[in-house]
Protein backbone atom coordinates (compact mmCIF):
# COMPACT_ATOMS: atom_id res chain seq x y z
CA UNK A 1 0.00 0.00 0.00
CA UNK A 2 1.14 3.33 -0.81
CA UNK A 3 2.56 5.82 1.69
CA UNK A 4 -1.35 7.87 2.90
CA UNK A 5 -2.09 11.05 3.78
CA UNK A 6 -2.58 9.44 7.49
CA UNK A 7 1.06 7.73 7.71
CA UNK A 8 2.35 11.76 6.54
CA UNK A 9 0.43 12.99 9.32
CA UNK A 10 1.02 10.69 11.96
CA UNK A 11 4.54 11.42 11.34
CA UNK A 12 4.16 14.76 10.82
CA UNK A 13 2.34 15.11 14.32
CA UNK A 14 5.25 12.89 16.01
CA UNK A 15 8.03 14.84 15.20
CA UNK A 16 5.95 18.50 16.37
CA UNK A 17 5.71 16.51 19.39
CA UNK A 18 9.35 16.53 19.36
CA UNK A 19 9.95 19.89 17.97
CA UNK A 20 7.47 21.97 18.71
CA UNK A 21 9.24 25.57 17.58
CA UNK A 22 9.05 24.16 13.75
CA UNK A 23 5.25 24.38 13.93
CA UNK A 24 4.95 27.44 11.92
CA UNK A 25 7.65 26.21 9.62
CA UNK A 26 5.43 23.29 8.61
CA UNK A 27 2.44 25.32 8.12
CA UNK A 28 2.84 24.81 4.46
CA UNK A 29 3.10 21.09 4.41
CA UNK A 30 0.41 20.50 7.17
CA UNK A 31 -2.01 22.54 4.84
CA UNK A 32 -0.98 21.34 1.65
CA UNK A 33 -1.54 17.81 3.31
CA UNK A 34 -5.26 19.45 4.24
CA UNK A 35 -5.53 20.26 0.80
CA UNK A 36 -4.16 17.31 -1.38
CA UNK A 37 -4.87 14.55 0.66
CA UNK A 38 -3.44 11.10 -0.25
CA UNK A 39 -1.93 12.95 -3.20
CA UNK A 40 0.77 14.13 -1.01
CA UNK A 41 2.78 11.25 -1.53
CA UNK A 42 2.34 11.77 -5.85
CA UNK A 43 5.09 13.23 -7.53
CA UNK A 44 2.34 15.09 -9.95
CA UNK A 45 1.09 17.14 -6.52
CA UNK A 46 2.65 20.28 -7.96
CA UNK A 47 1.30 21.99 -4.71
CA UNK A 48 3.89 20.18 -2.93
CA UNK A 49 4.88 16.61 -1.87
CA UNK A 50 6.51 14.20 0.03
CA UNK A 51 10.22 13.30 -0.33
CA UNK A 52 12.45 10.87 2.03
CA UNK A 53 16.17 11.68 2.42
CA UNK A 54 18.77 9.62 4.52
CA UNK A 55 21.49 11.06 6.80
CA UNK A 56 24.04 8.13 6.85
CA UNK A 57 26.84 8.90 9.42
CA UNK A 58 29.52 6.45 10.42
CA UNK A 59 31.06 5.69 13.57
CA UNK A 60 33.72 8.26 12.72
CA UNK A 61 31.34 10.82 12.46
CA UNK A 62 31.31 11.83 8.65
CA UNK A 63 28.08 11.80 6.88
CA UNK A 64 27.61 10.58 3.32
CA UNK A 65 26.56 13.48 0.95
CA UNK A 66 25.87 13.24 -2.90
CA UNK A 67 26.16 15.35 -6.01
CA UNK A 68 22.91 15.51 -7.41
CA UNK A 69 23.15 15.75 -11.15
CA UNK A 70 20.28 17.71 -12.15
CA UNK A 71 20.67 19.97 -9.56
CA UNK A 72 24.15 20.13 -9.56
CA UNK A 73 23.98 20.07 -5.58
CA UNK A 74 25.53 18.04 -2.57
CA UNK A 75 22.56 16.76 -0.77
CA UNK A 76 21.65 13.90 1.58
CA UNK A 77 20.81 10.92 -0.25
CA UNK A 78 17.02 10.84 -1.65
CA UNK A 79 14.03 11.23 -3.44
CA UNK A 80 10.76 10.96 -4.53
CA UNK A 81 8.56 8.11 -2.62
CA UNK A 82 7.15 5.16 -4.91
CA UNK A 83 3.56 3.35 -4.67
CA UNK A 84 5.88 0.46 -3.20
CA UNK A 85 7.10 2.51 -0.21
CA UNK A 86 4.63 1.59 2.84
CA UNK A 87 6.46 4.04 4.90
CA UNK A 88 8.35 7.31 4.93
CA UNK A 89 11.44 5.70 6.99
CA UNK A 90 11.50 3.13 3.80
CA UNK A 91 11.49 5.31 1.05
CA UNK A 92 14.13 6.94 2.85
CA UNK A 93 16.09 3.76 2.75
CA UNK A 94 15.22 2.92 -0.49
CA UNK A 95 16.19 5.52 -1.78
CA UNK A 96 19.81 5.24 -0.30
CA UNK A 97 20.18 2.02 -1.67
CA UNK A 98 19.50 3.22 -5.13
CA UNK A 99 21.28 6.28 -4.95
CA UNK A 100 24.67 4.78 -3.45
CA UNK A 101 24.43 0.77 -3.87
CA UNK A 102 24.75 0.66 0.14
CA UNK A 103 22.31 -2.62 0.83
CA UNK A 104 19.60 -2.15 3.83
CA UNK A 105 21.73 -4.69 5.18
CA UNK A 106 24.62 -2.72 6.54
CA UNK A 107 22.54 -0.08 7.71
CA UNK A 108 20.68 0.41 11.17
CA UNK A 109 17.59 3.02 11.34
CA UNK A 110 18.63 5.32 13.77
CA UNK A 111 14.36 6.00 14.95
CA UNK A 112 11.26 5.65 13.03
CA UNK A 113 10.99 9.62 13.86
CA UNK A 114 12.45 12.26 11.00
CA UNK A 115 15.68 13.74 12.21
CA UNK A 116 14.61 16.69 10.22
CA UNK A 117 11.31 17.93 7.70
CA UNK A 118 12.54 20.17 5.63
CA UNK A 119 10.36 22.41 3.10
CA UNK A 120 12.29 23.58 -0.56
CA UNK A 121 11.28 25.11 -3.27
CA UNK A 122 11.84 22.83 -6.38
CA UNK A 123 13.11 24.64 -9.93
CA UNK A 124 10.55 24.40 -12.76
CA UNK A 125 11.78 21.61 -15.27
CA UNK A 126 10.22 21.99 -18.98
CA UNK A 127 11.47 19.01 -20.06
CA UNK A 128 9.72 16.66 -17.31
CA UNK A 129 6.52 19.26 -17.48
CA UNK A 130 7.20 19.71 -14.00
CA UNK A 131 6.38 23.26 -12.36
CA UNK A 132 8.14 24.83 -9.63
CA UNK A 133 7.16 23.27 -6.68
CA UNK A 134 7.89 22.25 -2.76
CA UNK A 135 9.30 19.29 -1.76
CA UNK A 136 8.83 18.36 2.04
CA UNK A 137 11.62 16.10 2.67
CA UNK A 138 11.63 13.71 5.55
CA UNK A 139 15.39 13.31 6.23
CA UNK A 140 15.87 9.73 8.98
CA UNK A 141 19.05 9.04 10.34
CA UNK A 142 20.81 5.85 9.38
CA UNK A 143 24.31 4.04 10.94
CA UNK A 144 26.27 2.16 8.76
CA UNK A 145 30.04 0.69 9.24
CA UNK A 146 29.96 0.41 5.59
CA UNK A 147 32.04 2.89 3.29
CA UNK A 148 31.45 0.95 -0.58
CA UNK A 149 29.67 3.49 -2.24
CA UNK A 150 28.31 1.74 -6.08
CA UNK A 151 26.61 5.56 -7.57
CA UNK A 152 23.48 5.32 -9.60
CA UNK A 153 24.87 7.66 -12.38
CA UNK A 154 21.55 8.63 -14.13
CA UNK A 155 21.10 10.86 -11.01
CA UNK A 156 23.99 11.07 -8.80
CA UNK A 157 27.62 12.53 -10.41
CA UNK A 158 29.68 11.77 -7.11
CA UNK A 159 29.99 11.44 -3.07
CA UNK A 160 31.67 12.35 -0.15
CA UNK A 161 31.93 11.34 3.75
CA UNK A 162 31.74 14.32 5.13
CA UNK A 163 32.15 15.55 8.51
CA UNK A 164 28.82 16.50 10.30
CA UNK A 165 30.37 19.88 10.77
CA UNK A 166 30.32 20.70 7.17
CA UNK A 167 26.82 20.31 6.93
CA UNK A 168 25.44 23.49 6.29
CA UNK A 169 21.60 23.50 6.96
CA UNK A 170 20.63 23.78 10.29
CA UNK A 171 18.91 22.26 12.25
CA UNK A 172 19.97 19.49 10.45
CA UNK A 173 23.61 19.48 10.95
CA UNK A 174 23.23 20.37 14.96
CA UNK A 175 21.18 17.68 15.12
CA UNK A 176 23.71 14.98 13.11
CA UNK A 177 26.25 16.50 14.92
CA UNK A 178 24.35 15.62 18.79
CA UNK A 179 23.86 11.98 16.89
CA UNK A 180 27.70 11.53 16.23
CA UNK A 181 28.06 11.78 20.50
Amino acid sequence: MPITAQHVRETVDAYLAEHPDEKDGLSTLVQTLDDAGDGIASRKEFRGHVTAGAALLRPDGRVLTIEHRALKRWLLPGGHVEDSDTTLVDAALRELEEETGIAAAHVEPDSGLPLHIDAHSIPANPAKGEPQHLHFDFRYLFRTTADLVALQEEEVTAYSWQFADTLTAEPLRSRVMNATR
